[in-house]
């Protein structure tokens, strides 16, 4: 594993952006597995602007996203297909139909997880895939439980992932109570793994995910045995790490 300690919140966005431009650059026609939240905001705004300034094409580019809320169409202004296009899709030249979601809104949910998964297995699995990372250590939707789930699958939110994600929505009631999300099989086939982390507040999560036991009970354990994961964070996020976080 290799860990970039970043001073700040921008400068963990820029390095998170420079090493995703850098997959670009080297496989014009790779496939992101992206991620949501406010973690990646600040890197897709800077892969945006090299995008206008020239620099950097997804003319070719493929992208699976980790998740999807249970219920929300790509119209709502919650859904993960709603931030991916306001925050990334919409201010670069990736086209539409290269772009992937879980469908929130499926009618048949476990059929549209195993659509997901053959989808991604079809695209030869992900290039570089994005995490970021839950205080309680999940990494897309992948919540602590007895086991680690390989496929896609509809998951129950635990009370601290509502909890965190209710910021984001008018009221606490109005956050989904199940979501949609890639499994920790997919994840782990990923060429790459980028996991991007900013503030203290996730100092503990890093330390158990890190430089803990391997368990599903931290679902991000499992990168331990991944043979090719990038560490980016702040050096809030990192704290926990000590001398492991020096700068590289």
């Amino acid at each position: 594993m290799r860990i970039y300690r970043e001073a700040d919140y921008d400068a963990m966005s820029r390095r998170t952006a420079a090493i995703i431009a850098a997959e670009v650059v080297r496989k014009p026609d790779c496939v992101l597995g992206l991620a949501t939240g406010s973690t990646p905001v600040g890197a897709y705004r800077q892969l945006a602007a090299w995008n206008r300034e020239g620099l950097l094409s997804f003319r070719s580019v493929t992208s699976v996203n980790l998740d999807e809320y249970k219920g929300l169409g790509p119209d709502h202004d919650q859904s993960y297909r709603y931030f991916m296009d306001r925050n990334l899709f919409d201010h670069v030249d990736i086209r539409r139909d290269r772009t992937h979601v879980p469908d929130g809104l499926a009618a048949d949910p476990e059929a549209e997880c195993r659509r997901y998964d053959a989808l991604v297995a079809a695209l030869g699995g992900t290039d570089l895939q994005l995490l970021g990372l839950g205080h309680n250590g999940h990494i897309g939707f992948n919540e602590p439980g007895e086991a680690f789930v390989r496929e896609t699958h509809v998951v129950d939110l635990t009370e601290r992932t509502i909890e965190a994600n209710a910021r984001f929505f008018a009221h606490r009631d109005e956050v989904p109570r199940q979501a949609l999300t890639m499994g920790i099989g997919a994840i782990m086939a990923a060429k790459r793994v980028l996991v991007a982390v900013s503030g203290a507040d996730k100092a503990e999560a890093v330390r158990r995910a890190f430089a803990g036991p391997i368990t599903p009970a931290v679902p991000a354990s499992i990168l331990q045995l991944h043979p090719d994961v990038v560490l980016v964070g702040d050096a809030a996020a990192l704290s926990g790490l000590g001398e492991a976080a020096m700068p590289l």
